[in-house]
């Protein structure tokens, strides 16, 4: 092979090394700004920046112990709302975005305007929830490690009862961290009860003479 071929394919093989590398600086430089950018996203303070938020469901989460407790352990607005892993919290971005629509469209620009939507933007984070097995409270509250014997009474039964039939967090916890909807969750329905001289026949000793 001549000196000039020599050179010809130094020449190109220097080049290719060096696009390669360029390349990977560039991916390392793309990836790292769109992981800062994403990140920035999933922060208390960029979800509070609209005033529909900040205004609203933000003042109530305020007065709540995922707020401010003896622990000073909060959960905030992704911890709660986006999803830890890569592939759901795409899914669940992706979805965010049609959020920017509703603000350039003022859907719930003024407390009236929510108040007429929030049944409906609850019940859609509810199904979310539910279909994913309410992970992102279960990061925090993994009822694997539940300790029951020092759970209140009604918190011990409601827990295994529920955890039992199926039932997830979000079907109990609505309204957790947020003011209710009006909506239906069977919480202090009428039931039949025991009347007093069955649970206490005549004689016992827990019976008024």
């Amino acid at each position: 092979m001549t000196d000039n071929k020599k050179s010809l394919m130094q020449r190109i093989r220097g080049a290719g090394w060096g696009a390669i590398v360029l390349l990977f600086a560039a991916g390392v430089i793309f990836w790292g700004g769109f992981n800062w950018a994403l990140e920035m996203t999933n922060t208390e303070k960029f979800c509070i920046s609209c005033h529909e938020m900040e205004e609203n469901v933000f003042k109530e989460y305020r007065n709540t112990i995922h707020y401010q407790n003896r622990t000073g352990v909060r959960a905030t607005c992704p911890d709660c709302h986006v999803p830890k892993e890569w592939v759901p919290k795409m899914i669940r971005k992706v979805k965010a975005s049609r959020e920017v629509y509703g603000k350039i469209m003022g859907t719930i620009d003024t407390p009236e305007k929510f108040a007429s939507e929030r049944l409906r933007l609850a019940q859609n984070e509810w199904r979310r929830m539910k279909a994913n097995n309410s992970q992102e409270c279960r990061n925090c509250h993994n009822y694997e490690y539940f300790d029951y014997s020092v759970q209140g009474r009604r918190s011990n039964q409601m827990h295994q009862t529920g955890f039992a039939a199926g039932q997830t967090c979000i079907d109990c916890h609505k309204g957790i961290a947020h003011s209710l909807p009006p909506v239906d969750q069977n919480i202090g329905v009428g039931r039949d009860s025991v009347a007093p001289d069955v649970m206490h026949p005549p004689g016992h000793p827990a019976q008024p003479e």
